[in-house]
């Protein structure tokens, strides 16, 4: 039994490093792919679940796909509705998987193994090594089905054994529940329900479960497979994060709920349509296997979720309200002085971890841009008490910068693709160009204290040059903070024409300056400070040209 024990839980091993091999190597040779598909995905609810369905399908996991969602939703780079019709359309997806288990190809286990070895541990291309990874992937997922089945075949006759199977007998209603807790189970546990659905078809094929009770578990491990995005959740403060999440568990245990209700009718359908596809009969044995059962569960994994999908596409608006009303109320104003809280969760799956990261950015960038505005407002209501708050944000942004480059730093360490590589490199760009926009807001409230504590003030002309200058370094920080949502068409020559502005600007109001310094309409002491804030705005103007070109992919 012991030996039963080890053998079984190793080829599941195999099977779900065999998983985690394909899925990391088809996200790292479709990563920008992927982004580009989501990027463009329509509001259309249909569209949405389509594209959701042949994401999915190309990374082979839902749980990847969700946790992508979710990071671009708490990003602001996705609605709410657009993310929760592409997880009805993950859901269907990833029953390709469990289409392709079910194929016999466990023949080519060994070869492919050979075959991704070579490729991904003896070729200098990345783009090759990606593809041996897949390869590699496919054969251990298969051979590790292989092990499953070979470390079962002793306990077919044991007595005890068959007693214990007897009890997921779907039959009645404490076997039916039985079979959907230990599935769901079982899937939180292993965090992958195509390594649960794929162990699932072993125990079927050995004869040791029915087709009716694989099946009760196959509809469990579509709950226990909702627990991805819920982890996924913790730490975010993104409303909308936790209502995809939600909505997202609704769906399964919603969707298994109702099937439960008319479970036989459910199973007649999916024999009456396996049948019609040309498959043999579900109960035939050859030789100690029952060969064509596979076929049967990976056809009623796919039609229970394209039934779902479909029935949820209809009344998608009432499920986001009733999502809305399961979640934390929302939060009002941005938490302007929240250190960034990553975490472990994301760090394997670069395209989600990219994205969490650059949602904490474009806080931080808010964050910039709230303590600039709040601190040239001391120029003239010179209230000392209000500008000493500067020096609280500008420690936040210094602490804020070293979580995100650090996170940036465990990110390209884990492995990713040139792609994503030269895109942390532009994030690492944006933070540490926002952490220097904190420095000259720093300079600049200093420059202000100075003021107000000797009592120095500018002329009407001077004040009113450097209101225009304010307006246009606000309106430039404006334009990033939007861009690094949703990139403009024309964002570069927008960008290029304000950094321009702002150049010329200074120049102009340092040459005004000195005219008046010529014609003693100002002081030498209210000079330098004027001259100080001239300096540190056009500073400011150059970092978020620096952090423009990072948003452009350019740096």
């Amino acid at each position: 039994m012991t030996g039963v024990f080890i053998t079984t839980l190793g080829g599941l091993g195999m099977f779900i490093l065999g998983m985690k091999l394909m899925t990391e190597g088809l996200q790292m040779s479709a990563g920008k792919r992927i982004k580009t598909i989501l990027s463009a995905v329509s509001s259309n609810r249909v569209v949405g679940c389509l594209t959701g369905t042949f994401v999915t399908a190309l990374v082979q996991s839902s749980s990847a796909t969700t946790v992508m969602l979710i990071g671009f939703v708490t990003a602001g780079l996705m609605t709410l509705q657009q993310a929760v019709g592409m997880i009805l359309g993950a859901n269907v997806g990833t029953t390709v998987t469990a289409q392709l288990i079910a194929f016999k190809l466990s023949a080519l286990a060994l070869p492919a193994i050979a075959t991704g070895v070579v490729l991904k541990y003896f070729t200098q291309k990345k783009k090759t090594r990606y593809i041996g990874e897949v390869i590699l992937g496919f054969g251990l997922l298969f051979y590790g089905m292989t092990v499953m089945k070979h470390g079962l075949a002793p306990i077919k006759s044991d007595p005890a054994f068959l007693a214990f199977f007897t009890k997921f007998d779907p039959s009645s209603v404490g076997g039916l529940l039985l079979c959907v807790v230990v599935g769901a189970g079982l899937t939180i546990m292993v965090q992958s329900s195509s390594a649960t659905i794929g162990l699932t078809m072993t125990l079927a094929s050995q004869g040791l479960l029915t087709f009716p009770g694989a099946m009760a578990l196959v509809l469990g491990e579509n709950i226990g497979t909702t627990i991805t995005a819920e982890l996924a959740t913790i730490g975010s403060n993104n409303i909308n994060a936790h209502r995809a999440a939600r909505a997202h568990t609704m769906f399964n245990v919603i969707g298994v709920t109702l099937m439960l209700c008319v479970f036989p009718l459910f199973v007649n359908l999916v024999e009456t349509v396996t049948l019609g596809l040309g498959a043999g009969p579900v109960d035939q044995v050859v030789g100690d296997d029952v060969v064509n059962v596979g076929r049967y569960i990976a056809n009623g994994h796919t039609m229970f979720n394209v039934i779902n999908a479909s029935f949820f596409l209809l009344v998608l608006p009432w499920l986001i309200k009733v999502a809305i009303w399961l979640s934390p109320k929302e939060e009002e104003d941005i938490d302007y002085y929240r250190l960034p809280n990553f975490g472990d969760r994301l760090i394997d799956t670069p395209i989600a971890a990219i994205v969490e990261t650059r949602s904490e950015i474009l806080r931080m960038a808010e964050t910039a841009k709230y303590t600039f505005r709040k601190t040239v407002k001391r120029l003239k209501d010179r209230d000392y008490k209000k500008l000493a708050k500067w020096r609280q944000v500008e420690n936040h942004l210094d602490d804020m910068q070293r979580e995100i480059v650090a996170y940036l730093t465990r990110i390209y360490q884990s492995g990713v693709s040139e792609s994503e590589a030269k895109e942390l490199s532009s994030l690492m760009r944006m933070t540490n160009n926002i952490e220097r926009i904190g420095d000259s807001v720093e300079n600049i409230a200093q420059a202000i204290e100075d003021m107000i504590e000797s009592n120095l003030t500018f002329t009407e002309q001077a004040m009113a040059d450097m209101d225009k200058l304010v307006d246009k370094v606000a309106e430039f920080m404006d334009l990033i903070a939007s861009a690094m949502r949703q990139r403009p068409a024309n964002f570069m020559n927008q960008a290029d024409s304000l950094e321009n502005a702002i150049d010329a600007m200074r120049e102009k109001y340092r040459d005004d300056h000195i005219q008046r310094l010529r014609s003693c309409e100002c002081g030498i002491d209210q000079g330098l400070v004027y001259v100080s804030l001239l300096t540190n705005l056009e500073k400011i103007g150059d970092y978020c040209f620096n952090i423009a070109e990072a948003v452009a992919g350019k740096k």
